[in-house]
């Protein structure tokens, strides 16, 4: 029996850190940002699909995709971003479901709660893939602060910022939210309490009681 958690929240809002203490708790996750990753490798269902939408001129001597190179042409505009995402999304979803299936064949009878730390469950249409949906939540001023402070420039932070969800709408859609604007003692508390949570959730559904009461922090 697993209890299926999807993971989100916009840019640089603290999804990996809330993802790396889930997993410290014991939690199965995946993080769907290294699943693209190496969907992108050669031989790959995404390579094969990226090369033949967009030619050649998206990878590197070694025929590797080149992510700066996808990224200009694909990310240039919203209409282009959502084809991308229409071409690689499914692949995800695809592979990310049939890992939590085999995590949860491969542990059974014992219970486990499985993670999916992904950004866009709430814009992909993925919600209804998982028993409970937690969002990452920070203030817009920060999210941009933190994006610039991994690399980015102010306007593609902001950019991407305007393909996500608006965050009222990622709110609306979670049943349990992890506020990420103190340090990193508070978030771990509140994961530590979420944890908790999701136990209660895992023995409800092993008990057949779905759906869950909705219970947000």
């Amino acid at each position: 029996m697993m209890l299926r958690v999807g993971l989100t929240g916009g840019i640089a809002s603290g999804k990996s850190t809330v993802a790396h203490l889930l997993a410290e708790l014991s939690c199965f996750v995946i993080d769907a940002d290294k699943v693209v990753a190496e969907l992108y490798q050669m031989g790959s269902p995404g390579h094969d699909a990226i090369r033949e939408k967009y030619g050649e001129g998206v990878l590197d001597e070694e025929g590797e995709i080149d992510r700066m190179k996808l990224s200009a042409v694909a990310l240039s505009t919203p209409e282009a971003a959502n084809e991308l995402n229409m071409l690689i999304h499914p692949l995800v979803i695809a592979e990310t479901q049939r890992r939590l299936l085999e995590k949860e064949q491969a542990v059974s009878p014992d219970a486990l709660i499985g993670v999916v730390e992904a950004t866009l469950i709430i814009e992909g249409g993925t919600k209804h893939l998982y028993d409970k949906i937690v969002v990452v939540d920070t203030d817009p001023a920060s999210q941009v602060d933190r994006a610039i402070q991994r690399g980015l420039k102010r306007e593609e932070a902001e950019r991407r910022m305007a393909r996500q969800s608006e965050r009222d709408i990622r709110l609306r859609n979670a049943d349990y939210v992890i506020r990420n604007d103190g340090d990193r003692l508070d978030t771990a508390d509140q994961v530590r309490q979420l944890h908790a949570k999701l136990l209660l959730d895992l023995e409800r559904k092993s008990r057949g009681e779905t759906p869950f009461p909705e219970v947000k922090t």
